[in-house]
């Protein structure tokens, strides 16, 4: 089971600070994250299988898909990596 920390860093192309402590990053992504995506990105985090995980969501095939890319991309805005490194 991986932290949020390498969950994250797993997304984000370019780091150049390092990420916050747990908590503080779980505050941040709250705020600028939608209750899906956090709950995507936890999912990953505790290893859910992903069709537990689209059950759990109701999320079709394609939806999960949007939803993963979506994430991802957000993880990678400047303004977000700012706000989640120290």
């Amino acid at each position: 089971m991986s932290t949020l920390n390498q969950e994250i860093e797993k997304h984000i192309k370019k780091l150049i600070h390092p990420l916050k402590e747990e908590e503080e990053l779980v505050e941040v992504l709250k705020v600028k994250l939608t209750k899906k995506e956090f709950k995507l990105l936890k999912s990953w985090v505790e290893g859910t299988a992903r069709e537990e995980l689209q059950e759990k969501l109701n999320l079709d095939e394609e939806r999960y898909g949007e939803l993963s890319t979506k994430l991802i991309k957000k993880l990678n805005q400047e303004k977000l990596k700012q706000a989640m490194c120290i």
